[in-house]
């Protein structure tokens, strides 16, 4: 069974290079998408169920590096076969929806092959044994994340978000090639197994997980380098659900559990995990509460969410090991894919994905209204759907790590989580009640008038103008678009099918389950709290709970708390700083050799001013003398 292993990242690399070459035949495009997408489904199944499980699987060969074992090997075990199994589902249900999504689009044959291509990426992470090939596929997604949120790459905003990502995960990527090098010389290979068996604890071992750690932070998306995902919205809604479910920000999740039992040695780093999952996961749910754009507002949740993943990671003692961070992954991905494609599902029915234009846009829309409900439902832990379970598994995790004596990182992380789980019932409510409340037939939500919204994007773009963000017409949108096809509708309510009974495919792994009656009854209490509390607060649906923050606060969390106003500081200070090297590198340190070079120069043109070039006498003389020397010598010696 191990060829199923490597044929579940040469599928997807495949269609991704013949999708490109196909990417003018829109329809050809589609099926060799949708088709690998299929097959290493099915692939995915097989490895999940499959008895074989080893960890030397070999792939191209090893590579001839002096005294470092570089082997290049794949693995094979059902933590592996789970997660590659459950992302390969959720590409498929993407790339089933892209066919619909962006059949009007004349670049739709090169989306969906870099969506391949992403996966192969994805996989390929999942998949390695091997320290090299884990960074290969890291840095295949980075390029891909690049390509997919600019794909529109004629609007501006489009353009600045995909450079964003970019140049924000190349600078934390540079502590991950660090930290993978490190961990390399530390084990003397680069093969996972050797890396992790390489006894005891040293300063090397800390550099190389804070350095694994900082390019994890960069691609999931944790503070400080948590601003470019909320701006990656601006690619298109398949784009979002790919890499917000199941792939990029959640890879980070996946490599450090791999590596779990180096952090539950190294307590440095491991503080260090748990203040960024803590800070992360409630800062960025209370932003979430904030947005007035649905896909932003999950791009916070993501945020949020990809930050409990991590906690579990930081809190859970040795012996639970790194599967309850895992399991979360795994519900995120089918409640989080859900949500985004529901939500580009009433955005080609509206025209565009704010909270005011999408109000009350349910009602009556039976599949999708369910299916929305669902995914929010999980997302906000409400029992018996996925997103509970796995919920709790990780509160119970943190509460454990505290009773066994983890450390200051598992009571951060608990109290985070109980903080977190109010925020995100609180505003998986509010999206509810605006979605499925009261609407105007006109078109416009029963709360917002022409006059409020043309006013709400004037300042939208006041405070947007010194950032150079574009920002949409009021009635800018979709008109046009086809109806939904009867398989794009299916990838949707697959999604939440998934949700419901995904808690199954839990079952296979041991210790991606384990409830504490206390930790679910308090979560519960919290839940039920915090929807009781926006339900009055907005009267039944009638208003916007956001809409009693203050309008200063209001705009400022719109904003991100400032935090892409301190990117762009932040990259003009590293640019002033460059200049002053170039400066004193030419102007002073250079300054010393081309100073010798100006003196002897001047000496030697003074010199030849002082000569008047015309021999002397004395001169002629001596050459004479030395001649008629060498002569009679000559002559004397014949």
């Amino acid at each position: 069974m191990t060829w199923v292993v490597r044929l579940m990242v040469l599928v997807p690399a495949l269609a991704g290079l013949l999708g490109l070459l196909a990417r003018r035949q829109r329809v050809i495009a589609s099926g060799i998408a949708v088709g690998a997408a299929a097959t290493v489904t099915v692939l995915g199944l097989l490895q999940w169920i499959a008895p074989v499980r080893a960890t030397d699987i070999d792939s191209l060969g090893g590579l001839p590096l002096l005294d470092l074992s570089v082997p290049l090997h794949l693995l094979s075990d059902r933590l592996s076969g789970l997660v590659s199994f459950v992302v390969a589902l959720v590409v498929l249900a993407i790339q089933v929806f892209t066919v619909w999504y962006m059949r009007d689009d004349k670049r739709a044959g090169q989306f969906a092959a870099t969506i391949s291509l992403f996966a192969a990426g994805m996989l390929l992470v999942v998949q390695s044994s091997d320290l090299v090939l884990t960074l290969v596929g890291w840095e295949i997604m980075g390029w891909c994340s690049w390509l997919l949120i600019g794909h529109d790459s004629e609007r501006y905003a489009a353009r600045r978000a995909a450079y964003k990502a970019f140049v924000v995960t190349s600078v934390a990527d540079i502590g991950m090639v660090v930290g993978l090098i490190a961990l390399s010389v530390r084990a003397r290979s680069t093969d996972l197994l050797d890396v992790l068996t390489v006894p005891g604890s040293d300063a090397l071992l800390t550099v190389g997980l804070v350095g694994v750690l900082i390019g994890v932070a960069g691609k999931s998306g944790l503070f400080p380098f948590h601003d470019w995902l909320p701006d990656a919205m601006e690619g298109p809604t398949p784009a979002s659900a790919l890499i917000h479910a199941a792939t990029m920000v959640a890879a980070g999740t996946y490599v450090i559990a791999r590596l779990f039992s180096l952090y539950a040695v190294d307590d440095g780093a491991r503080l260090l995990l748990a203040v960024l999952a803590a800070v992360t996961m409630v800062y960025a749910a209370g932003l979430a509460l904030l947005q007035s754009d649905v896909k932003r507002l999950l791009a916070y949740s993501t945020l949020s969410q990809v930050a409990i993943m991590l906690g579990a990671l930081a809190a859970a003692p040795a012996e639970v090991g790194p599967v309850p961070g895992v399991s979360h992954l795994i519900g995120h991905a089918f409640f989080k894919a859900l949500l985004f494609l529901g939500v580009g599902w009433i955005a080609v029915l509206v025209g565009g994905t704010a909270l005011a234009r999408m109000r009350g846009r349910l009602r009556l829309r039976g599949a999708l209204r369910w299916s929305m409900a669902i995914g929010l439902a999980a997302l906000a832990g409400v029992p018996p759907l996925i997103g509970f379970f796995t919920k709790e598994t990780v509160i119970d995790t943190a509460l454990e790590g505290v009773a066994e004596g983890v450390g200051l990182g598992a009571w951060l992380v608990l109290v985070a989580l109980l903080i977190t789980v109010f925020l995100t019932a609180a505003y998986c409510t509010r999206v509810w009640l605006l979605l499925d409340g009261p609407f105007d037939p006109s078109g416009k939500a029963a709360a917002l008038t022409p006059a409020r919204l043309t006013g709400a994007v004037a300042e939208a773009r006041a405070l947007s103008d010194d950032e150079g963000v574009e920002v949409p017409e009021p009635h800018a949108g979709a008109e046009g678009h086809a109806p939904i096809t009867l398989s794009a509708a299916f990838a949707v309510a697959g999604l939440a099918v998934l949700t419901v009974v995904g808690t199954l495919f839990l079952t296979t792994v041991e210790g991606a389950l384990h409830l504490g009656w206390l930790t679910a009854v308090l979560s519960i209490l919290l839940i039920t709290g915090a929807a009781f509390e926006v339900w009055v607060l907005s009267r039944g649906g009638h208003e916007d709970v956001a809409d009693r923050v203050p309008a200063a606060v209001r705009a400022g969390a719109e904003r991100g708390l400032g935090a892409d106003t301190a990117y762009a500081r932040f990259g003009m200070a590293v640019t002033a700083l460059a200049r002053l090297v170039v400066v004193l590198d030419r102007d002073v340190v250079d300054a010393y050799p081309r100073a010798t070079v100006v003196a002897t120069r001047g000496l030697g043109r003074l010199g030849e001013r002082s000569h008047r070039a015309i021999p002397s006498l004395a001169i002629v003389g001596l050459v004479v003398g030395v001649g008629m020397v060498v002569a009679v010598g000559v002559a004397a010696w014949l």
